[in-house]
């Protein structure tokens, strides 16, 4: 299996809304993807927290020059 990716978690999410939206799913199909969906948006979520804490980083020096220091997550994402 392909590692998820934040696009394709948002592309199937996307699919996902789109599904739900339709009407034309059961009950319990409906409440499936209703949790798969959950499960997508946590994981673009901590992404993009992931992301900020990044972002955050990346800092002036002294001389107005912009550096960089490693960024080690508080737990590995899958």
């Amino acid at each position: 299996m392909a590692k998820l990716t934040f696009e394709n978690a948002m592309k199937q999410l996307e699919n996902i809304v789109h599904e739900l939206e339709s009407g034309n799913l059961s009950l319990d199909d409906s409440i499936k993807k209703f949790e798969e969906g959950i499960k997508l948006s946590n994981y673009c979520s901590a992404k993009l927290d992931e992301t900020e804490k990044r972002i955050t980083i990346l800092m002036k020096d002294q001389d107005g020059n912009i550096t960089e220091k490693p960024f080690a997550p508080d737990k590995e994402q899958e």
